[in-house]
């Protein structure tokens, strides 16, 4: 059968890749759309995947993100008319969702945040959670429409993952460096807390009065990265800190960092999954799924200013080998076999 697939975040390249391949192995095709915003489209084409280019992302402005959502179904419409997909497919796609509860056509959401904001016109037929997951909020009410795989969603592709030593070069990262990751907080996004730019901004300040690092910047768009540049130029001094000049894997510049401090949920997620220590700067609600990796020692969570120079600890860690798995990953076959058994029911005559 044919699977609507829309890229609307850059997390999300990785994530699908591995399952556009396997449903096209199992015999499904794949429509790939993708939205221009953040490194969607420039991470996509890096990977290989063969998507329509189709909406923007539209800024902080509220006005301005609501037409976001209402116009891009617009502009998705044509390709979903000349494909007619028999099941939608995203991780958290409004503009897929609203079209395609409006054509009528199965949507299937895959989240692993119950807290998203999500009307009830935006809201999927079928939504597919980690197990941590089952028991809290979640956008489908009906429980015999929710399904749940194992593990978190990073471990669908961190267990294929395959180290690149070119990338030290390529970022200028010396031996004996310690190398740590840092991503800043969703200043435009609606769960934004102002706290977690406090946390941000004090550690940045004790990373780069520490010797012997290498801070590796990830900033979430351009106007960011021009806000922080010209609010703090002494970051960047001698290139203590740097920014890539282009998207880089996600999973390898993790790999080779000793440690990561990051506001991005999924960013702190793929260190977990890879065994780097990571430190979550996120202050919105926090879901299940950090509350387990915290519990479990695998994500520490920053939750007060003292935290940044008391529980974050600036040292080399050991690395290892990252050969990658040979297997499909268990939450890959499990995510799989979900949506196969998803489009039996919805077309019980195909």
């Amino acid at each position: 059968m044919k699977i609507w697939i829309d890229l609307d975040n850059t997390p999300h390249v990785p994530f699908f890749k591995p399952i556009i391949r396997e449903l096209e192995k199992r015999g499904h095709s794949v429509v790939l759309t993708a939205r221009d915003a953040f490194q969607v489209c420039e991470l996509a084409t890096r990977m290989g995947l063969p998507y329509k280019k189709v909406g923007k992302h539209y800024g902080k402005n509220r006005l301005m993100k609501i037409w976001g959502v209402i116009w891009r179904p617009l502009q998705l419409l044509p390709i979903v008319l000349r494909e007619r997909p028999d099941l939608a497919l995203s991780h958290g796609s409004r503009g897929q969702i609203l079209l395609s509860n409006i054509l009528r056509i199965p949507t299937v959401m895959v989240m692993d945040y119950e807290f998203a904001e999500m009307p009830w016109i935006l809201q999927p037929r079928w939504e597919i959670v980690p197990s941590v997951m089952v028991t809290g909020e979640l956008q489908v009410k009906n429980r015999d429409r929710v399904r749940t795989y194992e593990g978190i969603k990073e471990d669908v592709y961190a267990p294929e993952f395959k180290p690149d030593p070119s990338l030290a070069a390529e970022l200028g990262l010396k031996p004996g460096e310690i190398v740590v990751t840092v991503r800043p907080p969703a200043t435009e996004a609606h769960y934004f807390n102002p706290e977690s730019q406090t946390f941000f901004i004090e550690f940045m300040k004790r990373l780069s009065e520490t010797s012997g690092t290498k801070g590796v910047l990830l900033p979430r768009n351009k106007n960011q990265e021009a806000e922080i540049r010209r609010d703090f130029p002494e970051w960047f001094k001698n290139d203590h800190v740097i920014v890539p000049k282009r998207a880089v894997d996600g999973l390898n510049l993790l790999w080779h960092s000793d440690l990561v401090v990051s506001g991005g949920g999924t960013m702190n997620r793929e260190a977990a999954a890879l065994g780097v220590p990571v430190y979550s700067t996120f202050r919105g609600k926090i879901g299940e799924v950090d509350r387990h990796l915290n519990s479990q020692g695998r994500l520490l969570l920053i939750e007060k200013v003292e935290d940044v120079h008391g529980k974050i600890q600036i040292q080399h860690r050991q690395k290892n080998s990252g050969d990658g798995s040979s297997s499909p990953p268990k939450a890959l076959q499990n995510i799989l076999d979900h949506v196969e058994n998803i489009l039996r029911i919805e077309h019980p005559n195909r």
